[in-house]
């Protein structure tokens, strides 16, 4: 073979292999630190009675748009393109609703909580924005089965949010989670893997 052929194909330089390096750790080291895994391995703290006030929901809630301003500007200096699977974290607040075995029917201390998430919805720190209502349930039973109960009871709390409180169904996607996001493994009966999630939507 005529070696002469290749003449004109130069290996990569080292500071090229270590500039596309540096661009696959970067990214590596983001999808690491924001991606769902990362979010899924995050402490997740379950608002519960007297925690559900409506100045807990406005902090948790509320969106640091300085803080997302200024990521966006260091990912795009970066020239570093993310997935949006890997966006970082939205606000979210995870709250202890309670339902009743297999059911999808909200219980009067749920309807008490709910009552303060729908005045926090209501305030102007919040008013402008859209949310995402996850329903999760324990993984005991079918799978599929719980998918099909966590998306009725996501669509409970809408409902009531909406009729009893005003608020404009547009801003509520219910969500089903099925028992994909449980957060006691340990404890599959836990009362924290019955849950619902309110998150923030930022676009």
């Amino acid at each position: 073979m005529d070696a002469s052929r290749f003449r004109h194909i130069e290996p990569r330089r080292p500071i090229e292999r270590a500039a596309g390096y540096g661009l696959l750790l970067a990214a590596a080291w983001f999808a690491g630190t924001h991606g769902p895994m990362a979010r899924a391995q995050a402490a997740t703290e379950v608002l519960t009675g007297a925690q559900v006030n409506e100045e807990r929901l406005l902090e948790v809630l509320t969106p640091n748009l300085e803080g997302e301003r200024k990521r966006s500007l260091r990912v795009q200096a970066a020239a570093v393109t993310i997935p949006a699977a890997l966006d970082a974290t939205r606000p979210s607040a995870s709250l202890l609703i309670t339902f009743r075995t297999s059911s999808s029917e909200l219980s009067d201390d749920a309807k008490q909580q709910l009552d303060v998430v729908g005045a926090a919805l209501k305030n102007a720190r919040l008013a402008t924005y859209r949310f995402t209502v996850e329903g999760h349930a324990d993984p005991r039973g079918d799978a599929a089965a719980n998918l099909v109960l966590s998306q009725q009871r996501a669509g409970s709390v809408r409902s009531y949010l909406v009729s009893e409180h005003g608020i404009d169904p547009i801003r509520l996607i219910p969500e089903g989670k099925g028992d994909r996001e449980v957060l006691n493994r340990a404890v599959p009966a836990a009362p924290e893997n019955r849950r619902v999630t309110i998150v923030t939507n930022l676009h």
